[in-house]
């Protein structure tokens, strides 16, 4: 496939890239309109937590994300 821009993505992954976001935001959205007390106590416990919890829970999302996508993908 010829790529008229050289180094720059497809059309087709920036499509699914926002189309993975649209879900992420999406499923979010239906957490927050369908638990919103749960979701205040829970934000009252994240403020409490020291960063390197919250930034090694990030990182653990990120890559169970990752490998998520990836099994979807066909896992190699």
């Amino acid at each position: 496939m010829h790529r008229p821009y050289p180094g720059r993505c497809s059309d087709g992954v920036v499509t699914e890239l926002l189309a993975a976001l649209g879900l992420a935001i999406a499923i979010e959205g239906v957490i927050y309109a369908a638990f919103p007390d749960a979701m205040k106590k829970f934000m009252v416990q994240v403020l409490a937590q020291p960063v390197s919890h919250l930034r090694r829970a990030g990182l653990v999302a990120a890559m169970v994300g990752v490998f998520v996508v990836w099994l979807a993908r066909g896992g190699g």
